[in-house]
């Protein structure tokens, strides 16, 4: 959706809808929120140093005349070594290596994942994945990008993953020039870093993967390719590929994998280029995937930007994809979270449907939009039913000065990160934002509670 560095601002750039479905109005509910400062573990300190040394004994020849010439060699030997020793274990004390990144004050390192249990499928699904200027220069590393730095505080959560869904808001098509916002193409390491990071099931339906056009679709197409990852959807080079459902198995369950967007800021040439919502292709696709699948995955861009409430086209399309055999739907678009509710099939059973998982990676200015998180889901092997409903909350961290702020100057801004947010008490007290964990987590829980119970996790909980 529209996502200016500044929030506050309403774009005025042409939105392409099919006809028939213009904006709805939102629901402009707000949610009170309270203060905390909870106390975040200090970093662990694991550096430590041995250095041993057992020099050999020479037996003394029994000659008296020899024996102070021979000692006094050995005391030299035994002083040069002695040095050269004390050399040795000063260089290795003192690394100088300008290949060693710095220390990171709010860093901590995490725990392992706990392995996952043989019985059980873990899904956890992300929001919208937004490679902004400044978030393609602080990638930048050695002519090339790393954006798996800004992921290596919730590396658990990923890791405890079988299924990872991640929304890439971008083009990444190496072929064309690395551009942001407002016409974003990423760089190809965007998408092969996200699938390092975990993400293996791509949506690709949202409002800016035609901002390349048809070359930008392709190219990030033909990068995905490459890495194979369980399914990638919404955006298609043919319209064979749009007619395809994607497919996957894990565990002994089939997944069935869909994808689509309320709007495009550059209307497609071709109809087959974006899965723009369509009420003919959602019941097309979702009813073959309900068929052949045992469980269906549906990730859909739309919504009011930065309202924390679903509007009326959300709750009418939720319907529609409940009725039509989705089991989960994965929302994003608005850039703030929104509340998760369970809705009634008219064959039976239920749908869970994630309105909008907010932001994950992005820059934006609001605390709103900077504070996300990931779906969790547990779902039985033998049974295919979901389990467990949760939440993970995240913190999208970046540091610039007051002045800085200002003057708006968006690329001063450093320290890019995502931390849970139940240890982002020190890096929201070096951001601009006044707020704590507690006021964000109590926030979080009453917006994502209004309808059905959701748990939210922790660290500890992966």
């Amino acid at each position: 959706m529209d996502d200016l560095n500044n929030n506050g601002r309403k774009s005025t750039r042409f939105r392409f809808r099919p006809p028939g479905q213009g904006p709805s109005a939102a629901n402009p509910k707000q949610v009170k929120q309270p203060t905390q400062n909870p106390k975040r573990p200090e970093p662990l300190l694991q550096d430590g140093f041995r250095d041993l040394y057992n020099p050999s004994k020479k037996p003394v020849p029994p000659k008296k005349s020899k024996t102070k010439l021979t000692v006094k060699k050995f005391l030299a030997i035994f002083l040069v070594i002695f040095a050269l020793a004390a050399a040795g274990g000063y260089f290795l004390i003192k690394d100088d290596s300008p290949t060693a990144p710095p220390a990171n004050e709010n860093m901590q390192k995490q725990p392992a994942a706990k392995p996952a249990a043989a019985d059980k499928i873990r899904l956890i699904a992300g929001g919208d994945m937004l490679p902004h200027e400044t978030v393609n220069l602080r990638a930048k590393t050695n002519g090339s990008y790393d954006y798996t730095q800004f992921f290596d505080q919730i590396s658990p959560t990923f890791s405890s993953a079988d299924i990872a869904f991640c929304n890439q808001e971008s083009p990444s098509a190496p072929s064309l020039p690395v551009t942001a916002y407002p016409g974003f193409n990423a760089p190809e390491e965007f998408a092969g870093d996200l699938s390092k990071v975990g993400c293996n099931v791509i949506g690709l339906a949202n409002n800016h993967l035609y901002d390349k056009g048809q070359a930008g679709i392709d190219g990030t197409r033909i990068v995905w390719d490459k890495i194979k990852p369980l399914a990638v959807a919404g955006a298609n080079r043919s319209q064979a590929e749009q007619n395809k459902v994607s497919y996957f198995e894990v565990k002994g369950v089939k997944f069935a994998f869909a994808a689509y967007t309320e709007t495009s800021n550059r209307r497609p040439a071709e109809r087959f280029s974006l899965n723009i919502l369509d009420e003919q292709l959602v019941k097309s696709q979702l009813g073959e995937a309900d068929k052949k699948a045992d469980v269906v995955l549906v990730s859909v861009h739309w919504g009011s930007e930065y309202k924390p409430s679903a509007n009326t086209g959300q709750e009418r399309w939720a319907k529609i994809f409940a009725d039509n055999g989705a089991d989960v739907v994965l929302g994003s678009g608005p850039h703030v979270l929104q509340p998760v509710k369970k809705i009634p099939q008219s064959g039976g059973g239920e749908t869970i449907v994630f309105y909008s998982l907010g932001n994950l990676l992005s820059t934006q200015l609001d605390i709103e939009s900077l504070i996300g998180g990931l779906a969790v889901l547990d779902i039985d092997a033998a049974s295919k039913k979901i389990e467990n409903l949760g939440f993970f909350p995240t913190y999208m961290h970046y540091e610039w000065s007051p002045a800085e702020k200002a003057r708006q100057d968006l690329l001063a801004r450093k320290n890019l990160k995502i931390y849970p947010l139940e240890q982002s008490a020190e890096p929201l007290a070096k951001s601009q934002h006044s707020s704590t964990v507690q006021e964000q987590t109590k926030r979080i829980r009453d917006l994502l509670n209004q309808f059905t119970a959701v748990k939210i996790l922790k660290l500890s909980d992966f």
